[in-house]
């Protein structure tokens, strides 16, 4: 018997196409499947973005809580420094400043020492002598120079580098904290070297012929001092205080002095001043934002669109409806407790508007609260903000209802993908077997054409009868 090897060739039927029919009937329980894993993951993602952005709402609420060291108040408490003569010097505040006016009088910068070179006629590329440089470092007090030989460091010159710009080099590279610079003057090149600021930042060169120098005799040898190290000396409200560095710190709680000239005894002002009022109205706001945002995507998972007749991937899904009302319930029922004279948020201008977001509603409200009572108003918030991250980590947390329902949805779906390898593998052998029943088919009804072909060839050439 002939085999057939395109269903359909033998019989002149369209047995192809009936397969395909056929197995499309018998692979509509594994769409369903296939739909079901979609819909599974397209709930995980929108799970996936609820969390992202109740996420960046407990982060808002977060930042409305205090450490456990700070009171609400001073959670929301700047400060800032003003000096009345800027060209004095200028402040900055940090965590401990405190309110206050004080008198400062500079009488003293603090300087570097300098030393500097007599004049090269050769210029930078003057020749000098070879030997190895001693840099003593140490206090000076009184025009004395006391060493300490902890910090002395030594400098090579040799006939590779024994030239002004050579040893100006080989100071710049030897990181010991002085700077060498060569200043081309009318009479030639010197060598000027400076150290940092600071009486304790002094030094003195020796060891390197031609280049003597005596620290108690300044302004002596081939390396003068040309300035001093010294100290900044200043009185605060006329306290005697002194500072190694022109940047002062350590001497008003919270509060660094950065000082640039001498008052010539004509004292300027120093204030420092407390806001309560712009980073509690900051933190106000972004939280106010976070929760908005929040809620239009909880909307938007869990609407309903009458005109296309579809649905968000969350609609009717618990965790979203408990998120929904517990944040709802969170700005109406949270409260500061006791006495205090601002116990909801809607004590402080804050509710929801017309279209449904929350809102600060009177500006005014807010401010005069925090005038009357800056201290209640910070109490409140952090209340708020301890309110929503508590609850916000029960639903997106490592327990939350979040990840329980998104590991339940993955458990679904592994065994979706189980029973649909399942049912591929039987789909695979229903398709073999339509085929060899249609190619039995087709086999058999080719032969009876070829029979019915012969017989009716064998007919026609029968004699005729006249």
């Amino acid at each position: 018997m002939a085999t057939i090897t395109s269903l359909g060739v033998g019989s002149g039927l369209d047995l192809e196409n009936l397969v395909s029919s056929l197995m499309q009937v018998e692979r509509r329980p594994l769409t369903a499947l296939q739909n079901q894993v979609k819909s599974y993951n397209s709930k995980i993602s929108a799970l996936g973005t609820l969390k992202s952005k109740l996420s960046a709402l407990q982060t808002a609420a977060k930042s409305l809580t205090p450490s456990v060291l700070q009171t609400p108040l001073d959670k929301f408490a700047t400060y800032k420094a003003t000096v009345g003569d800027t060209a004095v010097a200028s402040a900055t505040v940090s965590s401990g400043a405190v309110t206050g006016n004080y008198s400062l009088e500079v009488n003293q910068l603090a300087k570097g020492q300098k030393l500097t070179t007599a004049a090269f006629a050769g210029g930078a590329n003057s020749s000098i002598a070879t030997g190895t440089l001693t840099i003593d470092f140490g206090t000076v007090s009184g025009g004395v120079f006391s060493a300490e030989p902890s910090r002395q460091a030594t400098i090579a010159i040799t006939t590779e580098n024994n030239t002004l710009a050579g040893l100006r080099n080989a100071i710049n590279q030897a990181n010991i904290g002085l700077s060498a610079t060569i200043v081309n003057g009318t009479n030639g090149a010197q060598l000027v070297i400076s150290g940092p600021e600071g009486a304790n930042q002094a030094f003195a060169l020796s060891g390197l012929s031609g280049f003597g120098f005596d620290p108690e005799n300044p302004g002596s040898g081939d390396f003068p001092t040309v300035q001093n190290a010294q100290n900044a000396a200043f009185t605060i409200n006329g306290i005697a205080a002194t500072s190694n560095s022109n940047t002062v710190t350590g001497v008003i709680d919270g509060v660094t002095l950065t000082l640039s000239k001498e008052t010539s005894g004509v004292p300027t002002t120093l204030s420092v001043t407390r806001d309560n009022t712009t980073k509690l109205k900051e933190g106000i706001d972004a939280f106010i934002k976070a929760y908005n945002d929040a809620v239009s995507t909880m909307k938007t998972q869990g609407a309903y669109n009458t005109e296309t007749k579809t649905a968000g991937p969350l609609q009717g899904n618990s965790v979203l409806r408990n998120a929904e009302s517990t944040l709802r319930d969170l700005v109406f029922n949270t409260t500061a407790g006791g006495s205090e004279p601002y116990q909801r948020l809607s004590d402080l201008g804050i509710g929801f508007a017309a279209d449904g977001n929350l809102k600060l509603l009177d500006e005014k409200k807010l401010e005069n609260a925090i005038a009357a009572n800056a201290a209640s108003v910070a109490g409140l918030v952090s209340k708020v903000g301890k309110a929503f991250d508590d609850s916000i980590e029960r639903v997106i947390g490592l327990s939350g209802s979040i990840k329980i329902s998104t590991d339940s949805m993955n458990t679904m779906i592994r065994d979706l993908n189980k029973r649909q390898e399942a049912l591929e593998t039987r789909l695979v052998t229903i398709e073999a077997r339509y085929r060899k029943q249609f190619s039995a088919l087709d086999t058999l009804m080719s032969n009876m054409n070829k029979t019915s072909n012969y017989l009716a060839q064998q007919l026609a050439n029968l004699p005729k009868v006249s």
